[in-house]
């Protein structure tokens, strides 16, 4: 399971954060000649789109993008919330409706993803 990315909206509409969590591998690149001779196949897996909004920050909405097999987005949501409020909201130097650009909140948001993807499940008390 994994959870892909983390943006953070203001009430703007703007992005003022965004994580990508899972990479793919950068292939080679490659060049085409035409006429393409592209197979399109399909694929079962998707990607889930999961809004957040809490009531103390009318307007800022973390999204994160996740595995539809990924449990635990809800309780993800509200400890991104949480530590949006501690390392973004509680530093002197950073401006509401403005980039996050905190290192406190880039390691703590990691390592909350990291819990979640290993616990499958994010659960009150992590």
């Amino acid at each position: 399971m994994a959870i892909f990315s983390v943006y953070v909206v203001n009430k703007a509409g703007g992005l003022i954060y965004q994580y990508d969590n899972y990479v793919p591998r950068a292939e080679a690149e490659k060049t085409f000649s035409y006429p393409l001779d592209l197979v399109l196949k399909i694929h079962d897996e998707k990607v889930v789109v999961s809004f957040g909004q809490r009531d103390g920050i009318r307007g800022i909405k973390f999204i994160v993008l996740a595995d539809p097999r990924q449990s635990g987005i809800d309780s993800l949501l509200r400890k991104i919330y949480e530590i949006y409020s501690d390392f973004a909201l509680k530093n002197p130097f950073y401006s509401l409706e403005m980039p996050i650009r905190c290192e406190l909140f880039d390691q703590n948001l990691k390592g909350a993803l990291e819990i979640a993807e290993k616990a499958a499940n994010f659960g009150p008390g992590s």
